[in-house]
């Protein structure tokens, strides 16, 4: 039996689009695509799909062992500003089900891990600019509390058992193919959506609020060559700083406007300004550009044009399925 890799949390912004992008290369039979719940979505119904609770090892274990998965991407995680509202839970399931990935991989179940860390994991003592690969790390958010002590694990099941773990602190994640999911930086996926929807977008973060950002086929791109490069060029075992581009909501609506001239922006900071403000404003990749080659293409500006290009596309035909 040929061994498979599987995704799990495949409902989320990056596991979709991550699921497509690994069928495409090896084959829709090869990548099993898993989350907490069934899915209607008919991207991951194009190959296997399995409802599956991180938190449950042993049905883990079964999935596993029933279809030879070696690889795994676990994305299961509650994402920044829905943790702040669920913070036991949160860590619950950021923490168990990296574990119990873990666990498996130390027990010979499994060769290699992909674990998504997150700029998250940074705090307001902090580095702003060109946060280093190494610095002060004092999260205040339950995600990012959540997302330090798991890149620690990372880095000490790696040192300890010897175990191949992968892993990207992500920026915002900006992408067309699926509904914000709950973060601090969704409010740059929804002001495509309000500005061709309605023209107007009132955004919960102030207007100066630069924030590292990265078109999702970047982040799809890094996540796929960090688990292909070769094991003993992965030096960070932790998280590896990865960055696309930095923007404020002002100047993203200035980029929309120069495609939706009459396109109008308000600003109601709330609770997740205190998130944003906590953050870095743009990041240094230094070491995942010399340990695997990375590199961005999307700047702000291709980044808003593919944006506003793709979501047109989607709202024109939604029934169309992309294969």
């Amino acid at each position: 039996m040929e061994s498979t890799t599987l995704i799990i949390g495949a409902s989320g912004q990056i596991g979709i689009e991550l699921t497509m992008a690994l069928r495409q290369q090896h084959g829709a039979q090869a990548i099993i695509a898993s989350d907490i719940r069934p899915t209607t979505d008919t991207e991951l119904l194009l190959g296997p799909y399995e409802v599956l609770d991180v938190l449950d090892k042993e049905a883990l274990k079964t999935c596993i062992e029933k279809h030879n998965v070696r690889e795994v991407y676990l994305l299961a995680a509650l994402l920044s500003a829905t943790a702040e509202k669920n913070p036991e839970f949160a860590w619950k399931l950021n923490m168990d089900g990296l574990f119990n990935v873990l666990e498996l991989a130390r027990e010979g179940k499994l060769d290699k891990i992909f674990w998504p860390s997150s700029i998250a994991v940074f705090g307001p003592t902090t580095p702003k600019e060109a946060t280093p690969q190494h610095t002060v790390m004092e999260p205040t958010t339950v995600y990012g509390i959540s997302k330090l002590a798991g890149e620690r694990w990372c880095a000490y099941y790696h040192q300890r058992y010897g175990v191949d773990v992968r892993s990207i602190r992500y920026p915002g994640l900006i992408g067309y193919r699926s509904e914000p999911g709950g973060g601090t930086t969704d409010y740059a996926v929804d002001i495509f959506h309000k500005a061709i929807e309605t023209g107007k977008y009132s955004c919960f973060l102030r207007a100066d609020t630069r924030l590292p950002m990265m078109m999702m086929e970047d982040a799809i791109r890094a996540t796929i060559s960090i688990m292909q490069a070769p094991a003993d060029s992965i030096k960070e075992r932790g998280g590896y700083n990865i960055a696309g581009c930095s923007f404020t909501p002002e100047e993203l609506a200035a980029h929309i406007q120069v495609e939706i001239p009459e396109f109008e922006i308000t600003y109601q900071p709330d609770f997740r300004q205190a998130i944003a403000d906590s953050w870095p404003s743009s990041i240094d990749d230094t070491y995942a550009a010399r340990d695997w080659g990375w590199k961005s293409k999307y700047d702000t500006a291709l980044l808003s044009v593919t944006m506003l290009r793709e979501i047109h596309k989607k709202k024109a035909h939604p029934t169309v399925t992309h294969h």
